[in-house]
């Protein structure tokens, strides 16, 4: 058979279930919103769901208010889709405008926690003050509705207040990522052809002051239609100023009036572009609207995380990605919750600083990324004894695969046994989660267990066939609320890139397997797919048996050319905290591998390692560790957390 029309082998099997106890189960969100629709249990909400007018239908009647009501729910014609055409709507109204007029206005919006320990609390009230002096300010400078500004701050509040204040005058935001190099920020300046962009002079991280307004003026330089510069002042540390483009935030702002009429929009007006980096060619902009949006991320939040009113809720994300877009500024605000917002690293300058935030702050809810849990596992429990960890009842995963021993960690050293974990599928490109399991859902570790209701997916085989126990390629078969509604100035792109596989079919670029109860297992990117003698294999699964190994605490799997196998495996492994390297051990690992999921998946070589190239947003870079690796050129590193792990892979013990 043709390699390229083969499935995927699935060689992890994982048998463990967690089920919800039946009392937590009744106080959910979800459970509460089935017995008013007479729905007696999961299955049958996810069937009924699947009535896409009705189902988000009813969620939009809880969640969102339009200024006109919609014609109709959906218009699908693919590949471009309209959700609620017809209504009239700005997502700010949801976020911030009508809590001020109830008691939420006082009620807590974020708790700020800056890396030196300076804390602030802001209120919806104060919130809603703040964005509008910064919408009028913009108005001032000329920006209307449709007008993109680059964003490009760290995380401190003025960053969702940016966001909302552009989304409030209608203007099209663009954040980038504040560990990006000044060129990533100039091209998608360039790209989107800002006409502001907002920063700050300095920020903290791992306890030294990051020159930002520094890089943004290097990248300003590049951009023509940039017009004006706002800087926020965090550390106050000089910063060379340009006269008649650059302005103190504090001083365009403090003549405004603290009113400013929100801007009345269609539902499918653009919200926002997103950049983000594919394996090959410029990044991408990933176009997000207004109503969708809005109605897709508050109750994929309201029902996967059971967010109450009385919930602290921490997505220890960046905002400079779609997780902190989604799930730190607008769906927590539409509903209404207080949120965390941290400056500085996970691990500074204490392995139990976040441990130590969770209980200063009774953090209820947490949501990160399995490198973040691996990391930890890295250091070892006994930090996550130090703090009292008790407030958590929910824990979250997000980013790329959570392999099972990474999830039992997390299970019983964070989450003390009590609560479920959350382990959710979803883009940039799919704007909330996609596949994630409620808290009625039974749990497997390492799966995502089944699509949202609402959200149909599927396994395709390369001829276009739901397989079922074997790995192929995640498909969309139905649009959804917060879905990308195309790449900025690209619709060929757009087309090729996620349409033109299967017939009105959303490719994901993810290569998954759904078992035989209908639960996905992500396996990594397609393009990390290795064949080894015949054999697909997804990295994410020879990763995960060598993390299950109690001296591991991350892998990263690639195939190199080889002549008789077609590839053979590499793996960089990073030992836990006290463990030395020794070929004894390599030797371990490779049998470990082999009895894990059997003799084909061992690698040939394993090398020993400080830490693997990652982005920041903890996705490991496969693509990088494998050019270096093989000897070829790395290219572009500027979206890597830790660019000196590139060398390490070169010289791997």
């Amino acid at each position: 058979m043709d390699e390229a029309k083969q499935d995927i082998s699935v060689l992890l099997t994982e048998k463990r279930v967690f089920t919800p106890k039946p009392e937590f189960v009744e106080q959910t969100n979800v459970k509460k919103w089935m017995d008013k629709f007479g729905i007696k249990d999961y299955d049958e909400l996810l069937e009924k769901s699947k009535n896409l007018d009705w189902f988000w239908g009813e969620a939009a009647k809880e969640l969102v208010e339009w200024y006109k009501p919609y014609d109709k729910v959906l218009d699908w014609n693919p590949p471009w889709v309209k959700w609620f055409p017809g209504a009239q709507y700005n997502i700010v109204h949801d976020a911030l405008d009508k809590h001020v007029k109830t008691a939420k206005k006082d009620k807590i919006a974020y708790i700020f926690e800056g890396e030196p320990g300076d804390i602030k609390k802001w209120t919806y009230g104060e919130l809603y003050t703040e964005v509008n002096k910064l919408a009028n300010a913009l108005k001032s400078f000329g920006i209307k509705k449709g007008d993109r500004v680059g964003i490009y701050l760290p995380m401190l509040v003025e960053l969702p207040i940016a966001m909302l204040a552009c989304a409030k005058i209608g203007a099209v935001h663009s954040v980038v990522f504040s560990g990006f190099s000044s060129t990533a920020l100039s091209d998608r300046l360039i790209d989107c052809e800002a006409k502001v962009v907002i920063t700050c002079d300095h920020f903290y991280r791992r306890g030294k002051k990051v020159a930002l307004k520094k890089q943004a003026d290097e990248a300003v330089t590049k951009a023509p239609t940039v017009k004006n510069v706002i800087v926020y002042k965090r550390t106050g540390d000089d910063v060379a100023w340009t006269e008649g483009r650059d302005h103190w935030w504090h001083e365009i702002t403090k003549e405004q009036s603290a009113e400013c009429e929100t801007e009345v929009l269609d539902a499918n007006d653009l919200l926002y572009i997103l950049y983000t980096s594919g394996t090959t060619g410029k990044p991408k902009g990933i176009l997000h609207s207004h109503g969708g949006y809005a109605v897709g991320t508050s109750l994929t939040l309201k029902w996967v995380f059971d967010l109450k009113d009385d919930d602290i809720w921490w997505c220890a994300a960046d905002i400079g990605w779609v997780t902190g877009h989604s799930y730190i500024v607008y769906a927590p605000l539409i509903l209404g919750t207080t949120s965390i917002i941290y400056e500085g690293a996970p691990a500074f300058p204490e392995a139990e600083r976040w441990w130590s935030m969770i209980e200063k702050h009774k953090v209820s809810v947490l949501y990160t990324s399995p490198t973040a849990i691996r990391a930890h596992m890295r250091f070892g429990e006994e930090h996550t004894k130090k703090a009292n960890l008790s407030s958590l009842r929910i824990l979250g995963s997000v980013g790329e695969p959570i392999n099972p021993e990474a999830w039992m960690w997390y299970h019983k050293h964070i989450g003390k046994e009590n609560g479920p974990i959350m382990d959710t599928w979803w883009q940039t490109e799919t704007g909330h989660f996609c596949i994630s399991p409620l808290p009625i859902t039974p749990l497997k570790p390492g799966s995502a267990t089944k699509p949202f209701p609402g959200i149909t997916a599927a396994v395709y085989n390369e001829q276009g066939e739901a397989v079922t126990n074997a790995g192929g390629n995640l498909v969309m078969l139905t649009p959804w609320p917060g879905m990308l509604r195309g790449l900025y100035k690209d619709e060929q792109r757009y087309k090729d890139v996620y349409w033109s596989r299967f017939k009105d079919t959303y490719l994901a670029g993810d290569v998954t397997r759904k078992d035989e109860n209908g639960y996905f297992w992500i396996q990594g990117r397609s393009d990390d797919v290795l064949n080894v003698a015949g054999h697909r294999i997804g990295n994410s699964e020879v990763e995960s048996a060598l993390v299950s190994h109690p001296n591991v605490a991350e892998a990263a799997v690639i195939g190199k050319p080889h002549e008789l196998k077609g590839e053979s495996l590499a793996a960089f492994v990073v030992l836990n905290q006290g463990v030395e390297p020794s070929e004894e051990l390599r030797k371990e690992l490779r049998n470990h591998v082999g009895e894990e999921i059997g003799k084909i998946a061992r690698p040939d070589e394993i090398g020993f390692v400080n830490d693997v190239p990652k982005t920041r947003s903890g996705k490991i870079m496969r693509r990088v560790i494998r050019a270096k690796a093989i000897g070829k050129e790395v290219g572009d590193t500027s979206t890597l957390a830790n660019p000196e792990a590139v060398e390490e892979i070169g010289n791997a013990k």
